[in-house]
């Protein structure tokens, strides 16, 4: 659509003209070149173009001459909105001389706000009072910020608005006229103009495309008035500013391989948003250079009574940081991995040793001064270190040594001599024996059965839950309120990608003594309660993995006994079991058969458990009786315990 004005305004869309009607003393009068007109704005006036049919994934540029009244204050420029459907539409604003472009979608349900995405430029870059500036401001249908776009006289002006991937959500689509010099607002049940005083205000050369121009594009149009001069001129007759004009018009216009690489660079930026737009946002400090950090000694704590003064520096008792280093983050860095510092070392090491063995060289792994406790192996603790540290700090070599050594694969069974004499183990008497973390446990079941998703990577995950325990802690309004959860693969991803709500964590990892990452922890606690039992017995990841296991040994390991309990066993205990345990497990599953042969509708429920879909050619009382015997076999002490 362009605008056109003569002696009487009329709008061209699609090579059609269309009547333009002014309102209240708007006028057509010189415009920012001689050979242009313009709209002029007086108080109360504005003007009324046929609707535009502009939506949220249709891609559009707005291009204009604009002239800032010279007193401040917020004017409505334009605009095409629905003030009866919660201001759905796009509306052009001048605040403080600034341009902010808002795009309003549809509003979802009752509850939810209609959500919008801004552009303005940063708050150095203000509209000169009493000029005309040219404006082209591009949206490429995305819905998102980072979609829209701002020149000035052919210029990229950086903008900020909300987030950068924040997205539109809905339909900007409305029948309603496009207005100029006036936006609509909602007074009662009436849409009345919303008067900003946009006296002294002026609109030339409107012209709306259905494309995102690009930056060249966006020069192009901005010197068209040159263009316009220079297409009557020879070569040599040309000023520089017209063999600007012309070389972009060429590229932008005519070049069919320019247009074309110009298309395959936009679509690369659409593809590095949404690449962007699935990942996370890191917000990274800076330090600043015209200051030093420092700090106030608070006498008795009292932040209004401040004594002597301190600058950064390491604690006096370890070892000096060189002069020469930087008195920042970076500095610390450094000392922190310096060769002449050996607590890093240490305290890595002994938490990679809890992990391994249960309980560190050092008990008290978050506290290593004058009230922890004291290493159990000087030296052993001290060699781990060194060789840690001549490895260029080498995880996976470090946990191979541990894994490998001798008193990692020591037996774990307990003596009455090795009770009496090391009954904590703190010796290394015996190998590591403890029950494993929550998430350990439920990634074990779901390793064991087969339903573990290996995926490394990707965004946080929504597995079973009990229903009800987020919504007892979220407010109202809260994006967290209702737990959802996902389905397909996202049920079976590793622990590590559960999502986490710091209110509500996750029942069953609580329930093993998860901590609630309201604050760091470095050890966490070991208990042994009921509940940890109900969990791993009934909860419905540790039901559908021991379902899952079981039709898996049916099907794979043939109709004999033995070898689909071994089949099963070996997956879970690494081992087959002897003629005592066997004859147990022979007399557990013939009491679960004929229970389940007499209830099968209690055998269809069991099996319905979790999303995945269960074998139905297997026969449903022994699926469900070899359910309930995995289920057994994954709840030993063996299984649970490293």
């Amino acid at each position: 659509m362009r605008l056109r004005l003569g002696r009487k305004a009329s709008a061209e869309i699609e090579g059609k003209r269309k009547k333009v009607v002014l309102r209240q003393g708007a006028k057509v009068r010189e415009g920012p070149t001689r050979n242009q007109r313009s709209l002029r704005f007086g108080e109360e006036s504005w003007a009324a173009l046929p609707s535009l049919e502009l939506d949220t994934g249709t891609a559009f540029s707005i291009a204009l001459w604009y002239y800032q009244p010279k007193v401040v204050g917020t004017f409505a420029v334009m605009g095409q909105s629905d003030p009866d459907d919660h201001s759905r539409g796009w509306t052009l604003i001048s605040r403080s001389r600034q341009l902010v472009l808002t795009l309003t979608g549809e509003k979802p349900a009752p509850e939810k706000p209609a959500s919008s995405v801004q552009i303005r430029p940063i708050n150095t870059r203000r509209l000169p009072p009493g000029e005309w500036t040219h404006i082209v401001l591009t949206y490429d249908g995305s819905g998102e910020r980072a979609g829209l776009a701002l020149y000035w006289n052919g210029e990229t002006i950086e903008s900020q608005g909300s987030e950068y991937f924040t997205r539109v959500e809905g339909s900007i689509r409305n029948d309603q006229p496009l207005y100029l010099g006036r936006g609509l607002t909602k007074v009662g049940d009436l849409a009345v103009p919303e008067v900003s005083s946009f006296s002294g205000g002026g609109i030339a050369d409107l012209r709306i495309f259905n494309r995102a121009l690009s930056a060249r594009e966006a020069r192009v149009v901005s010197l068209w008035p040159s263009l316009e001069g220079a297409g009557n001129k020879n070569a040599q007759a040309l000023t520089p500013e017209e063999r600007s004009a012309l070389r972009l018009y060429y590229l932008a216009v005519e070049d069919d391989p320019y247009r074309r690489l110009m298309t395959r660079a936009r679509e690369i930026e659409k593809e590095w948003r949404e690449v962007r737009r699935r990942g996370g946002i890191t917000h990274v400090m800076q330090e600043k250079a015209d200051s030093q950090p420092e700090a106030h000694v608070l006498y008795r704590g009292l932040y209004d009574q401040p004594r002597e003064l301190v600058k950064a520096r390491t604690p006096s008792a370890l070892h000096p940081m060189p002069a020469s280093w930087p008195r920042n983050r970076l500095g610390l860095a450094r000392w922190l991995v310096d060769p002449s510092n050996p607590l890093t070392a240490r305290v890595v090491v002994n938490r990679y040793w809890q992990e391994v063995f249960g309980i560190g060289l050092v008990e008290t792994s978050d506290d290593f001064g004058s009230q922890g406790r004291r290493p159990s192996h000087p030296a052993l603790l001290d060699w781990l270190a060194v060789e840690f540290r001549r490895s260029d700090w080498d995880i996976k070599r470090f946990f191979h040594t541990l894994v490998t050594s001798a008193t990692y694969r020591q037996a774990a069974a307990l003596t009455p001599g090795k009770l009496e004499k090391d009954p904590r183990n703190l010796l290394l008497s015996r190998g590591p024996s403890f029950r494993m973390d929550g998430e350990m446990i439920r990634d074990y079941a779901l390793a064991a059965s087969g339903l573990l998703v290996r995926k490394i990577g990707g965004p946080s995950v929504r597995p079973y839950q009990p229903e009800g325990v987020w919504k007892r802690v979220a407010m109202p309004t809260s994006n967290t309120r209702i737990y959802q959860p996902d389905s397909g693969s996202k049920l079976y991803r590793r622990s590590l990608y559960t999502f986490w709500k710091r209110s509500a964590p996750p029942a069953s990892m609580e329930i093993f003594n998860a901590p609630t990452r309201e604050h760091a922890t470095v050890r966490r606690e070991r208990t042994n309660t009921p509940l940890q039992a109900l969990v791993t017995m009934n909860d419905t990841q540790f039901v559908e993995a021991a379902r899952y296991l079981a039709q898996r040994a049916m099907r794979d390991a043939g109709a004999d006994f033995d070898r689909r309990l071994d089949f099963i066993t070996t997956r879970l205990m690494a081992r087959e079991l002897n003629a005592v345990e066997r004859a147990v497990a022979r007399r557990t599953y013939r009491q679960f058969v004929e229970h389940y042969g007499s209830n099968t509708r209690e055998a269809g429920k069991l099996l319905a458990t979790g999303e995945s879909a269960p074998d139905e050619a297997l026969p449903p009382a022994e699926s469900a009786a070899w359910t309930m015997l995995t289920s057994q076999l994954m709840n030993l002490d063996e299984v649970l315990n490293k």
